[in-house]
C-alpha cells in the first residue's frame, strides 16, 4: 500500500485552457459554478439563461464573464466557447446536449444526466464520431473528503471494499415551492444522485445484484411539500458487498453533517461532508490516521469536475467523470426509483458493473 497522501485537490492542465460557455445560468450556476471558476482562474466566454433576470447582474458580480448571450444558439455558435457547461433543467438536458455535440463542443452536463438511456446512446455515439468529450458534473466526486477517500481506496488502503454507509444528518435544502418539488421521488431521482454516484465509485469493479429503495413523508413535514422528505436506498453486489444510503428527513441539529463509513477487508475509512463537518480518517492495523483537509465540496468540487474535463481534453482521453462512466450510477438511480414505484421491492440490476 502506498502510504503517501494522494493529491485530492482539483487538477488542471498546464497552458491554455478552453473557454467555458454556461448554458443555463440559474441558481446553482451563480452560486457554485461561477464562484468556482473565478477562484481557480478559468475563462468564461459568456452565459445564457432562459430567464433574463437571472443574468441581469452576472457581469457586475463576476466581471471575468465575457458576455451575456441573447440565445442558446448564439452561445453554441461562438467559436470562443470550447466547453459548454450545461446546467439547464433535467427535462431539456438531452435536447441541449445533442445541440452542443452537433456544434462540436465538449460538454460538462449537470447531474442527473438523464433517465432516458436509450435517448442518450446515439448522442454519445455522435460525440465519439466528432471527437468531443461529454462529462457529467458529478462534482461531489471532488468534495475533499470523498475525493481523498476514493484515492485511498484505489491505493489499497482498506483492501477490498465490503460495505459503504451514508447518513444524511442535516436539514434538507429548501424544496417545497421549488421546481425540484415537482419531480416525482425527488430525493432518489435527483438529490441523492451524488451519494449514489460516489457509492458506485467506491464499489468500483464489482457486479451489482439488487437495489431496494423506499421514500416516505415524515411527521411535521408541511402539506405544501409534494415530495417525501425521508428516503433509504440499499444496494447489494454479487460478492456480498453492500451499501446503505439514509436520509432521515427533517433533521434538527446545530451540528449538521453527512457522515460516511467505508469498510474494507483490511481497514476502515470514516468521514463527513457538508455543513462544516468535513473530516476524514483511516484506520488500519490498529493505527488511526486523521487527514487535514483543504477546501470544501462547494466550490472546490465544481472546480474539480471541470478541471478533470479540461485535463482529459488536453490529454486526449476520457475523463473520470465521463458520461460513459456515469452510466452505472444512472442505472443504479433508475433501479432505485423503480423499486419505490414497485412498492419498495428489490429491483434486480443484471449486467450492471460498478
Amino acid at each position: 500500500m502506498n502510504t503517501s497522501v494522494p493529491d485530492y485537490r482539483p487538477q488542471f492542465p498546464a497552458g491554455t485552457r478552453p473557454a467555458i460557455g454556461i448554458l443555463g445560468c440559474g441558481g446553482i450556476a451563480r452560486t457554485a459554478h461561477l464562484p468556482a471558476y473565478e477562484q481557480y482562474g478559468l475563462e468564461v466566454a459568456g452565459v445564457w439563461s432562459r430567464r433574463p433576470e437571472t443574468t441581469a447582474d452576472v457581469r457586475e458580480r463576476f466581471p471575468f464573464v465575457g458576455r451575456i448571450y441573447a440565445t442558446p444558439e448564439e452561445l453554441l455558435e461562438d467559436p470562443d466557447v470550447g466547453i459548454v457547461d450545461l446546467a439547464t433543467p433535467a427535462e431539456d438536458r438531452l435536447r441541449w446536449l445533442r445541440a452542443a455535440v452537433a456544434a462540436g463542443k465538449h460538454v460538462l452536463a449537470q447531474k442527473p444526466l438523464t433517465t432516458d438511456l436509450a435517448g442518450l446512446a446515439p448522442i454519445l455515439a455522435e460525440a465519439d464520431e466528432r471527437g468531443v468529450i461529454v462529462a457529467v458534473n458529478q462534482n461531489a466526486r471532488w468534495a475533499p473528503a470523498w475525493r481523498l477517500a476514493t484515492l485511498l481506496i484505489e491505493n489499497g488502503a482498506i483492501g477490498e471494499v465490503v460495505g459503504v454507509t451514508h447518513l444524511h444528518d442535516k436539514p434538507l435544502p429548501p424544496i417545497a415551492g421549488t421546481p425540484f418539488d415537482d419531480l416525482e421521488h425527488m430525493l432518489i431521482s435527483d438529490y441523492l444522485m451524488h451519494w449514489i454516484d460516489i457509492t458506485r465509485c467506491w464499489l468500483a469493479g464489482k457486479d451489482a445484484s439488487t437495489v431496494q429503495a423506499v421514500d416516505s413523508r415524515v411527521p411535521g413535514q408541511p402539506v405544501t411539500a409534494k415530495n417525501p422528505w425521508s428516503a433509504s436506498i440499499s444496494v447489494a453486489c454479487t460478492d456480498g458487498a453492500h451499501a446503505l444510503l439514509r436520509v432521515v428527513g427533517d433533521v434538527r441539529t446545530k451540528k449538521p453533517s453527512c457522515p460516511f463509513w467505508i469498510h474494507g477487508t483490511e481497514g476502515t475509512i470514516r468521514g463527513s461532508v457538508l455543513g462544516g463537518s468535513d473530516r476524514l480518517e483511516l484506520e488500519r492495523d490498529d493505527v488511526v490516521t486523521q487527514y487535514s483537509l483543504r477546501g470544501q465540496w462547494f466550490v472546490d468540487g465544481f472546480a474539480g469536475a471541470m478541471g478533470e474535463l479540461m485535463s482529459a481534453i488536453a490529454d486526449n482521453r476520457q475523463p473520470y467523470n465521463s458520461a460513459a462512466h456515469n452510466l452505472a450510477s444512472l442505472e443504479l438511480m433508475i433501479g432505485a426509483r423503480r423499486s419505490v414505484e414497485d412498492g419498495s421491492r428489490q429491483h434486480p440490476l443484471p449486467g450492471v458493473q460498478f
